[in-house]
């Protein structure tokens, strides 16, 4: 009898041990037909790429741990020179960058201080810059300021025109290749409609920051040897539309011929299967529960500043334009 009773325990045991001790994966490759891929896997296709899109999702740790771990495996890849960019620096902030990493003049604390750096910097993109320091690499800031897409965002393209040469040559060149039926665009349009805090033009000051984006990937390409990673949220790459479109674009009309491989960051309730609206948004899909803790608290997808009333004193506004046209000549060399 005691053996019976010591049995059903052991067997009772089992079961509640095999319940709770079964694997729980942080996170899952597929491809873009829902097939599972191994980590080395993509870590090839991305190191025979010449540019890498990494379409994170900005407040998941998993996104960031796998974009330092990438980063490092990518390093000396194939004997290519790697070289770092991301949304998440604005193009005016270059001149830090370039002071902080070559360990040039300014120091860490005051890099923190001056430069314009999202609330989970420290714990998500900090890492990234730090590995670019040790190990000497460039790293590009490719976003357009954010001053300048609100302008687009209050008073259409249009706007950008009152700027000087020396803040035009932040962006993009205007007129950029804008699509509205573009799928990523035609979204957000849809979105703004009826929505009091988002304006009539937020698929246009999406697209600069995807142009601007693409624009100073592409200046920074056209060296044999080169894998361009960078870093951004995967709604602007996703489906290859966003700054991957805008960067076929500006490679089309240089004749250059570069591979692109993408990679999105999904969240799903189950990591067995790849749902089916997640299919085909990358070349490479990683998958996360959905119930992963978070690095901070999110804005809106396509949070950007509403229009002002008119006695708004603080609002962004354009310009006057002179009254005599003046001829301005820009420097648009790669450099």
């Amino acid at each position: 009898m005691k053996q019976s009773f010591i049995l059903i325990c052991l067997f009772l045991t089992g079961i509640i041990f095999t319940g709770f001790g079964s694997n729980k994966p942080a996170y899952r490759i597929f491809n873009s037909k829902g097939k599972a891929a191994k980590y080395n896997s993509m870590v090839k296709d991305a190191g025979s790429a010449d540019v890498v899109f990494f379409g994170e999702l900005h407040d998941n740790p998993i996104c960031h741990w796998l974009e330092l771990q990438l980063t490092k495996d990518l390093l000396n890849y194939n004997g290519k020179q790697l070289v770092l960019g991301a949304e998440m620096f604005e193009t005016d902030n270059q001149l830090l960058l370039n002071e902080y990493v070559t360990r040039q003049t300014i120091r860490k604390k005051d890099f923190d201080a001056e430069a314009k750096l999202w609330p989970n910097y420290k714990t998500d993109y900090s890492p990234i810059l730090e590995f670019a320091r040790e190990n000497k690499l460039r790293f590009i800031a490719t976003n357009i300021p954010r001053r300048f897409a609100a302008m687009v965002n209050l008073y259409d393209f249009d706007a950008l025109d009152s700027l000087l040469a020396i803040e035009r040559g932040l962006m993009a060149p205007h007129p950029i290749p804008y699509d509205s039926t573009l799928g990523c665009y035609k979204n957000i349009g849809a979105a703004a409609m009826g929505a009091p805090h988002m304006g009539s033009n937020l698929a246009k000051a999406q697209a600069m920051k995807d142009a601007t984006m693409a624009w100073f990937i592409q200046k920074n390409i056209y060296q044999d040897s080169i894998l361009f990673l960078h870093f951004n949220g995967a709604y602007h790459s996703d489906n290859h539309e966003g700054v991957v479109w805008m960067l076929n674009q500006y490679l089309r009309r240089g004749s250059y011929a570069h591979t692109i491989l993408t990679i999105s960051c999904v969240e799903q309730k189950d990591l067995d299967e790849l749902e089916p609206s997640n299919q085909g948004k990358a070349d490479f899909i990683i998958v996360i529960p959905s119930d992963m803790t978070k690095t901070y608290a999110t804005e809106p997808m396509f949070m950007s500043p509403a229009k002002p009333s008119s006695d708004d004193k603080t609002a962004v506004k354009p310009k006057p334009k002179p009254k005599e046209k003046q001829e301005v000549v820009e420097d648009d060399d790669d450099d």
